[in-house]
């Protein structure tokens, strides 16, 4: 017995324990699992990072060469204004601005983008017709629109009955050439040698004042004649005979005044449904002065102010756009336009402002001849109507 106790421990001794065996397996995987887990987190902490990073700097060569391209012209551009000093002008090259070169000729120089923006800014916020027309931008001397007459034919088929021809639309071409709209402000040599004063700003201020009254004026009664054609200068016709080419209009049943109020809600179903949803009215202030006096059969106004700020006016519903060289209320004047104008009326201009500096004409002073091209012209017929104050 004595001989063979000690062995039977040693055996029992050197036997696997499963149990102990699984604890240690279990302990090593949750390791490697941590393990695992805490290399993920790094990973994707260190992706996000290079992420954000890359993106950081994806950004900056944008604003860097945005700021190249407009920085040296601004700078330059303000140098030839205050001393005529063109040097940094020539040969400028502008491709962030879709432009060729700012190449000294006849018509002067491209102004800086901060200045022509502001001059576009103001005439896009002024009272014209050009707030709520179609404008495009042109590389050429003219723009053309291609207007749709007439309606295509249709018809029913069935399928084992033959399908008949049809008539073809009717395609007309509108051209609206492009005229030289200019400016011509001065001011002293001695105001311009002042570094305080800004000369950008106040140059932007006078030619965007100067082109604005200039373009509003075109934009209603223009004659064509080297200047953008009016909408009013186009044939005027009774609504029952309109024909494309000339503008409807619905009498107002008195002279030179409203002989009822029905005569405005003639004037809004004389337009197409197509047109009226984007539809304007179109005054100036003397006319909407009588226009918002008027009241329905309910003893309601059909004028109603904006509720909130920069919000237009409304007459039974429809915005009022007040174009002070619309005419007088009188005897046979047109005196409200209604129409969809987005439609009705196309304004093609050159995206460049030129600036010649003139340093001799008007000693001591120097001028400023401003210069840029714009055309416009009615390019679709139904899309305006006209109430005329008459008694038919």
């Amino acid at each position: 017995m004595s001989t063979t106790g000690p062995g039977v421990r040693t055996e029992k001794a050197c036997a696997p324990d499963p149990i102990r065996d699984v604890q240690n397996a279990m302990a090593d995987f949750v390791s490697d699992l941590k393990s695992f887990k805490n290399d993920v987190q790094t990973r994707l902490q260190h992706n996000e990072e290079r992420h954000i990073m890359l993106q950081t700097k994806s950004q900056r060569p944008v604003l860097a060469t945005a700021a190249e391209i407009e920085a040296p012209h601004q700078k330059a551009f303000e140098a030839y204004i205050r001393s005529g000093d063109d040097d940094a002008l020539r040969g400028l090259v502008l491709e962030g601005k879709g432009l060729s070169t700012a190449v000294n000729s006849d018509g002067g120089y491209l102004v800086d983008p901060q200045t022509s923006d502001s001059v576009k800014a103001v005439l896009k916020s002024t009272a014209s017709i050009r707030q709520i027309a179609t404008v495009v931008n042109v590389e050429s001397t003219s723009y053309d629109v291609l207007i749709d007459t007439s309606d295509l034919a249709s018809g029913w088929a069935s399928e084992i009955s033959g399908v008949a021809e049809t008539g073809t639309g009717q395609i007309d071409r509108i051209s609206i050439p492009l005229h030289e709209l200019s400016a011509l402000p001065k001011a002293s040599q001695r105001l311009l040698d002042d570094a305080a004063f800004d000369i950008e700003g106040w140059l932007a201020g006078r030619i965007a004042d100067t082109f604005s009254r200039a373009e509003a004026a075109a934009f209603v009664i223009g004659d064509g004649n080297e200047k953008p054609r009016g909408f009013l200068r186009h044939n005027i016709v009774e609504e029952q005979s309109w024909t494309w080419g000339s503008l409807g209009y619905v009498a107002s049943g008195a002279d030179g005044a409203f002989g009822d109020v029905d005569a405005v809600v003639d004037l809004i179903y004389a337009l197409g449904a197509e047109y009226r949803a984007n539809a304007t009215f179109v005054m100036n202030s003397k006319t909407a002065g009588v226009v918002r006096r008027l009241k329905d059969n309910d003893g309601r106004f059909l004028w109603s102010d904006g509720l909130a700020a920069h919000e237009p006016a409304r007459l039974m519903g429809y915005p009022v756009l007040i174009a002070e060289d619309m005419p007088d209320i009188a005897a046979g004047n047109t005196a409200i336009a209604f129409g969809d104008f987005s439609s009705g009326y196309t304004v093609a201009e050159r995206p460049d402002l030129r600036i010649l500096r003139d340093p001799f004409s008007a000693k001591p002073h120097v001028l400023f001849y401003a210069t840029k091209r714009v055309g416009g012209d009615v390019s679709d017929f139904a899309a305006i109507k006209l109430l005329k104050f008459s008694v038919a």
